[in-house]
């Protein structure tokens, strides 16, 4: 097991472990749960909420997606001042990990609450929906910028990190095949026998609720900190995020990677269920187009560690960019009556989405390590809350273009749709994320941190707590 060392940089003094260790699979598998239980919530209000706000609670458009804008914009403002707390967050159970146990049913609970139908006027189920979602969007928080810092916990070894990752999108993309094909086939199965439309949605998602609670509970359980920082004379503030961001180039990159990917994939996500019930006609068929979505994650990410020592980071990216748009531009010029091309081209977006989606997140914790190379400060949380504003923006991006384009091109829910209003859906669901994805591939070549670089990095800090250790011990 690692050895405690002290290390100091300047005024601060922190004990840590050197964190090079080798995670065990149960453990991998642990951690992994905790997305599962995430997307199980989470993906379930990203890819329905717009749906059902606008053709089940009655919200048009318009509203719902200003209301996305604001919401999310508002959260990600909270997310620094989240990060920073839980980087001086020190109990027993680590920094962390007591988030996940306390916030897990508090989750569960606001997530049926966002999809339950109160009977009030247009205004009362506007402010309904804004606090709820708000609440929501806030304890998600609590949850996902330690759950995603806890890799960085885990280990310092680089290819553990990239393992991890890729186990933990399998996982992650099990929550999305279980969102994507079950959940809108028992909300219209529960719908359909009870003859309540929002019925079916409120017991789907406190079923999706209950699993993704005790998911959770087993990740805090399951996982350990081992890179533990105790700082002692010294506090993480939410204005730290400046420095971050002044000299940490490979977070700034990243950032800006995050805002496109999350936007690109909130806008497929959430038009999809759209295009399909409208442009092809075809309601029948969208947990079949949100199950291809998903299934290319299982051949691809468990590939992820080799391709990633064959490509190297840049080239991986580019690639799996590259995949995505060729399947986008597929949609656009298929004609929507052709189902199996469509289904098709539907498969290869979802394989370079998923392969770039995934991956991103393993480079996270090299920028964590990097930060604390260039400020002798080790800010997991505040750095998980940094990529956490950018990748909300991006999913608020996500929510509103949705919105004001189908209203723009005349949308209106529940009835057949004007030539307008479906070309509106098939421009957004392809040629808006196309653009964002050629802007992604020009982000990703400022990208700095290659191989080469992060292992000095790394050997920079050991030699630094190697010294500090020799001088706590008198030794030097």
């Amino acid at each position: 097991m690692a050895q405690a060392q002290k290390v100091e940089f300047g005024s601060p003094e922190v004990t840590e472990t050197s964190g090079n260790t080798k995670v065990s699979k149960l453990e991998k598998v642990g951690y992994a749960s905790g997305d599962l239980a995430c997307n199980l919530i989470y993906a379930t209000v990203s890819t329905y909420l717009l749906f059902f706000y606008t053709d089940v609670f009655g919200i048009s458009a318009a509203a719902a997606g200003t209301m996305f804008l604001v919401v999310r914009v508002f959260d990600a403002i909270n997310d620094p001042i989240i990060g920073s707390l839980v980087d001086r967050t020190n109990t027993k159970y680590g920094r962390f990990r007591p988030y996940l146990l306390y916030s897990a049913v508090p989750f569960a609970i606001l997530a049926v609450l966002c999809f339950t139908t109160p009977d009030f006027n247009e205004w009362g189920k506007l402010v309904y929906a804004y606090v709820t979602y708000t609440l929501l969007t806030v304890v998600y928080t609590f949850i996902n910028i330690p759950y995603g810092a806890l890799t960085s916990a885990m280990t310092r070894d680089n290819d553990e990190v990239v393992s991890i990752t890729s186990i933990r999108m399998i996982f992650a993309n099990i929550g999305g095949l279980i969102v994507s094909f079950f959940v809108p086939f028992l909300s219209s199965y529960i719908g359909d026998m009870s003859g309540d439309t929002a019925l079916g949605w409120q017991i789907t998602m406190g079923i999706m609720g209950v699993v993704g609670t005790l998911l959770i509970l087993f990740t805090f359980k399951s996982t350990k900190e081992r890179v533990k920082v105790v700082e002692a004379g010294v506090k993480i503030k939410p204005t730290d995020i400046f420095e971050q961001l002044r000299v940490n180039r490979p977070l700034v990159v990243l950032s800006i990677f995050f805002i496109i990917i999350f936007g690109v994939n909130s806008v497929i996500n959430s038009v999809g269920i759209y295009y399909v019930t409208y442009n092809m006609d075809s309601p029948d068929l969208v947990k079949w187009y949100g199950l291809i979505g998903t299934l290319p994650a299982f051949v691809i990410l468990p590939f992820i560690p080799w391709l990633n020592k064959k490509l190297g980071k840049k080239k991986l990216l580019y690639i799996s960019l590259a995949v995505t748009i060729v399947g986008l531009l597929g949609i656009l010029i298929t004609p929507p009556s052709v189902v199996w091309a469509i289904m098709i081209f539907r498969l290869v977006a979802a394989a370079g989405a998923l392969t770039a989606g995934g991956y991103m997140w393993a480079l996270i914790p090299e920028t964590i390590e990097y930060g604390e190379y260039k400020t002798g400060k080790r800010m997991g949380g505040l750095i998980y809350a940094i990529v956490g504003f950018f990748f909300k923006f991006g999913m608020a991006l996500g929510g509103i273009i949705p919105g004001l384009v189908l209203t723009q091109f005349g949308y209106v829910a529940n009835q057949a749709q004007t030539q307008s209003s479906l070309t509106g859906i098939l421009l957004t669901t392809t040629v808006v994320p196309i653009v964002l994805l050629v802007l992604a591939m020009i982000d990703i070549k400022f990208y700095n941190l290659d191989d080469k670089t992060y292992a000095k990095v790394i050997r920079e800090l050991e030699n630094r707590q190697k010294v500090n250790e020799q001088i706590s011990n008198g030794q030097l």
